[in-house]
């Protein structure tokens, strides 16, 4: 029996195969990556967006004269803790 180039399962096809599933596997990789820090990411952006967003409420409530400028700043203290 002969191996190699000869018996068909190695030569081009074979590279390109082998070389074919490197780069599958590079991108999975890739995009299991970056799905995990797009998480983080969009994580940590909700958590600051909310305070934020609550104190532009409370700015709102003020300026409308809905509440006191105490209650704003009591309420605008516990917002930053």
């Amino acid at each position: 029996m002969m191996y190699g180039i000869y018996n068909g399962y190695s030569g081009w096809d074979s590279m390109m195969g082998w070389f074919g599933g490197g780069i599958m596997m590079i991108l999975f990789w890739a995009v299991i990556i970056y799905f995990i820090v797009w998480l983080v990411r969009n994580n940590k952006t909700n958590g600051i967006d909310s305070s934020k967003k609550a104190l532009d409420i409370l700015k709102e409530r003020y300026a409308k004269g809905e509440i006191e400028k105490k209650e704003f700043e009591e309420k605008k203290k516990d917002l930053s803790n």
